[in-house]
C-alpha cells in the first residue's frame, strides 16, 4: 500500500505536464519537481521496504542528484510564476552545479558491475548500515547530510524571493498582485512542508550515519529520529504535499497569472474559473481583437463579479495571454481597463438621459461599481469632472 502514495504523486505531475502547454508554462518546473519528490519516495521504497536484492541495488546511490534538484526546481517555479517568464538565464544553470557534482562524485559505485553493486546495497542498508563508500571529491555521508540542507536552503529562498517580489510590486503599484493570497498560501505550503521533509531527513541522517545522538525536545535523537519516526513523518509529508494540490485548482490547471489585484470573485465565479477548460490552441493580437470586440459587445464588464479569470474562462484564452495584452499592449492594467469600460459605459448612459429614470447609485450599481464613492472617483479620475457636472453638461 505505501508504494500507491508516490504512485498518486506521479500522476499528479503528468496532469501539471498535461496543462502545462496551454495554460502556464511555469507548471513546468512544478512538474518537475513534483516527479521528483515522488521519484525519490519510490527510491526509499525499494531500498527499505522492497525486500528484494535487485531494487535495492537498482535504487541505492542512483538517484542522488535527484536531491540537488528539488531545491533549484522550487526556485525556479517560483521565479518564474512570479516573474511570468519560463525562460532561465544563463547564471540559473548555476542552480544544478551541484546535482552535476553528484552525479560525478558517485561515479565509483555507479560505474560499478550491477551483481556488485546489488551485494554492496543489501550488505549497507540492511546489515552493517556503514555509508563510507569511496566517490570522487566527496563521500557518501557528506552527501546524504548536504542533501537536506541545500532543500532547506532553497524552500528559505524560494520564501523570501516572493516575500521581495511581493514588497516591489506593491510599493511599485500601491496594490497587490491578484492570485496573492492563492500563491502565498501555496508557496507557504509547498516550501513548509520540503523543510519539514528535509529535517527530519537531517535528523535521521545524523543519527544513523555519524552516530551523533543528541537530544531535542526532551528526546533524544535516536527516538527522535528514529527509523519507523523518520519513515512515518516524510510519507506523511509527501503525501500531503500530493493531496494539498488538489486543493489549488488554479495551481493544479495552471490558471493563475500574477496581474495587479482585481475585485474578490464570488464563489460561483471562483468554481468556474477553476475548472479545466479547452484552451484555444493559439491565437494572434488580431484574431484576439476580433473576438474582445465581439464579447464586449455583451457588455460582461458591468457585472460585480467580472474578473480576469471570467474573462479568461468566457473567452477560453488563457489568464496570462490577457495579462501580457492589457500591460504590454494597452499599457494599462486589467482593473483600470475594466473600471475604463465601466466609465464610459455609464457617460453612454447618461448621454441617453438615464440620469432622469436613475439616481447616482442606481447607474454605479448597473455598471458593475461596488460603491457609490468608488463610482464616483473613478468618473472623475477617467473624466475630469463628478457625475452631477457631467450631468449638467448635458443639459
Amino acid at each position: 500500500m505505501e508504494i500507491l502514495a508516490p504512485l498518486f504523486g506521479i500522476f499528479t505531475s503528468f496532469i501539471l505536464i498535461y496543462y502545462l502547454s496551454s495554460l502556464n508554462r511555469s507548471n513546468i518546473f512544478l512538474a518537475l519537481f513534483f516527479l521528483c519528490c515522488n521519484l525519490i519516495v519510490l527510491v526509499y521504497f525499494g531500498l527499505h521496504f522492497s525486500k528484494n536484492k535487485f531494487w535495492e541495488g537498482f535504487c541505492f546511490v542512483h538517484w542522488l542528484p535527484l536531491s540537488y534538484l528539488l531545491g533549484p526546481l522550487l526556485f525556479f517555479y517560483v521565479k518564474t510564476t512570479l516573474t511570468d517568464n519560463n525562460k532561465l538565464k544563463k547564471w540559473d544553470w548555476l542552480h544544478l552545479i551541484p546535482a552535476a557534482l553528484c552525479l560525478f562524485a558517485t561515479l565509483p559505485f555507479t560505474s560499478l558491475p550491477f551483481k556488485e553493486k546489488m551485494e554492496a546495497a543489501h550488505r549497507i542498508v540492511n546489515i552493517t548500515k556503514d555509508y563510507r563508500i569511496n566517490f570522487y571529491v566527496v563521500d557518501f555521508e557528506f552527501i546524504l547530510v548536504s542533501r537536506s540542507l541545500h532543500v532547506i536552503f532553497y524552500s528559505i529562498l524560494s520564501i523570501i524571493y516572493f516575500k521581495w517580489t511581493t514588497y516591489n510590486t506593491f510599493k511599485r503599484n500601491k496594490t497587490l498582485p491578484s492570485n496573492h493570497k492563492v500563491l502565498n498560501r501555496w508557496f507557504f505550503i509547498l516550501c513548509f512542508i520540503q523543510i519539514v521533509i528535509a529535517s527530519n531527513t537531517l535528523g535521521n541522517m545524523v543519527v544513523v550515519v555519524y552516530g551523533h545522538n543528541f537530544t531535542l525536545l526532551g528526546l533524544t535523537g535516536d527516538k527522535l529520529f528514529s527509523d519507523s519516526h523518520f519513515f512515518g513523518l516524510n510519507g506523511i509529508a509527501f503525501f500531503a504535499q500530493n493531496f494539498f494540490l488538489f486543493l489549488f485548482p488554479k495551481i493544479l490547471y495552471g490558471n493563475v497569472s500574477y496581474s495587479l489585484a482585481i475585485e474578490n470573485e464570488s464563489i460561483i465565479a471562483e468554481i468556474k474559473s477553476n475548472l479545466p477548460k479547452k484552451i484555444k490552441p493559439s491565437i494572434n493580437i488580431d484574431d484576439f481583437i476580433t473576438v474582445l470586440n465581439e464579447y464586449l459587445n455583451q457588455n460582461p464588464f458591468v457585472k460585480k463579479d467580472f474578473t480576469l479569470s471570467q474573462m479568461s474562462f468566457d473567452l477560453k484564452i488563457p489568464e496570462r495571454f490577457l495579462s501580457t495584452y492589457f500591460n504590454k499592449e494597452l499599457k494599462i492594467t486589467f482593473s483600470e481597463w475594466r473600471r475604463n469600460l465601466r466609465i464610459d459605459y455609464v457617460c453612454k448612459l447618461l448621454e441617453e438621459g438615464e440620469s432622469k429614470n436613475l439616481t447616482i447609485e442606481a447607474i454605479s450599481a448597473n455598471a458593475g461599481f461596488a460603491s457609490r464613492s468608488k463610482f464616483i472617483d473613478a468618473f472623475k479620475e477617467r473624466k475630469g469632472v463628478t457625475p452631477s457636472a457631467f450631468i449638467k453638461s448635458l443639459v
